[in-house]
């Protein structure tokens, strides 16, 4: 069977090895709630559970499902009970080189079967995201590039959202305009654009940076028109736009919408937290970032770890908010918001000579060192951004 324009994926029945027959009903459970969670990445084409069924009992090669259900990657798993506890295991495999792409294992309580199943279900769904954007992007890089597609062009640009470098977002930038001349309403390639503008204008990266705003809304804008019930372009789009100055409590619903059409997205919840620190609620905002690392637990940790130190910036946990934007910034050394946020840090903290460090560090970076921090909607939070940036500047307040 031919493959799918988009990723596809088939989760295979789940072998029961508790040895108790009446254990079958919640291995069968544990994948249809899969399958559920699954489908809501909408980028992703999810084989129904009768094709994948029909192979239940069976023991059949990945290589040979791919072919006969038309899919680039298997969801195995396996159920087995002991005493009041069920341990669950599921690994995913690319199924045209039989490679295993992830594994991991989930303990839990039957004492709660609908319970676990969700947790299980979200869990992997979350995991699973990120292991799948991955491997279809290295499918991308490995493809001829002499004639891409409007997919190829996105995937191709997304490696620059986790370089942080402003050669990389120039060049993604480039290919996203080549994929929307393609196809002007491809929603995802609107969504990483504006997200790609924001980068640069949040760095000072530059050089009209009222256009450049301008530019990221109009992108974002078009993307929401056409993400349909796409979480991803919809939690992006709703990024932007919060960044950008536009009404937080729309921004909020957007984003909110994207996590009621994907609850398992991990990236989403991290982004709704740089929502609520905008918007004022650090402490709502390390939820949702926790959140974020349970579903993923294997995600970078520049972006967490930035985000969590941001958190505890505005939270008055200084000494917290330093170690993990220092964390971040082993990751990406070059992000000037890190590099900023701590420089404001170490002036609150007094620590001077640690905070002219990083000022020059800034104006090597960047043109603008004080940004004007419209985004921080709480005006005390952004003054006390702004004046711990002042302080590292050497400024009196």
């Amino acid at each position: 069977m031919p493959l799918p324009d988009k990723p596809s994926i088939a989760v295979m029945p789940f072998a029961n090895l508790s040895g108790d027959p009446d254990q079958e009903y919640f291995a069968d459970g544990m994948v249809e709630e899969i399958i559920t969670a699954l489908s809501r990445i909408r980028w992703l084409f999810v084989i129904a559970r009768n094709s994948s069924f029909t192979y239940k009992g069976q023991a059949v090669d990945v290589k040979q499902i791919g072919r006969e259900l038309g899919v680039r990657y298997v969801l195995e798993g396996s159920v087995r009970k002991a005493g009041g506890r069920v341990r669950i295991t599921a690994q995913l495999i690319e199924a045209e080189t039989g490679a295993h792409l992830w594994a991991d294992r989930f303990d839990g309580s039957l004492e709660a079967v609908f319970d676990l199943q969700d947790q299980v279900a979200i869990s992997v769904a979350g995991v699973i995201e990120p292991a799948l954007r991955a491997a279809e992007f290295q499918r991308a890089m490995d493809r001829p590039r002499n004639d891409p597609t409007v997919y190829d062009l996105y995937l191709r640009a997304l490696r620059a959202g986790g370089s942080w470098e402003k050669n990389d977002y120039m060049e993604a930038l480039e290919g996203l305009s080549h994929a929307t001349n393609q196809d002007a309403t491809y929603g995802p390639a609107l969504a990483l654009s504006a997200l790609y503008h924001v980068s640069l204008h949040g760095s000072g990266w530059t050089d009209d940076p009222e256009a450049s705003r301008q530019k990221a809304i109009s992108l974002a804008r078009r993307a929401v028109r056409n993400a349909g019930d796409d979480a991803v372009t919809l939690g992006r789009a709703a990024w932007a736009l919060a960044y950008l100055g536009e009404d937080i409590d729309a921004a909020t619903a957007l984003m909110d919408r994207s996590l009621q059409i994907n609850p398992s997205f991990a990236d989403g919840w991290r982004w709704s937290g740089w929502l609520k620190l905008w918007a004022g609620l650090p402490d709502v905002a390390i939820d949702h970032i926790e959140k974020s690392l349970r579903l993923n637990p294997r995600a970078p940790l520049g972006a967490t770890s930035m985000a969590k130190g941001v958190a505890h910036f505005f939270a008055r946990r200084l000494d917290q908010a330093r170690i993990m934007l220092l964390q971040s910034l082993q990751h990406h050394p070059g992000w000037v918001p890190t590099q900023r946020f701590l420089a404001a840090c170490y002036g609150h903290l007094g620590q001077f000579d640690e905070a002219k460090i990083i000022i020059e560090r800034l104006r090597a970076l960047t043109p603008v060192v004080l940004p004007t921090a419209n985004h921080w909607r709480d005006p005390e939070q952004r003054e006390f951004y702004l004046s711990g940036l002042r302080l590292a500047m050497g400024e009196t307040e």
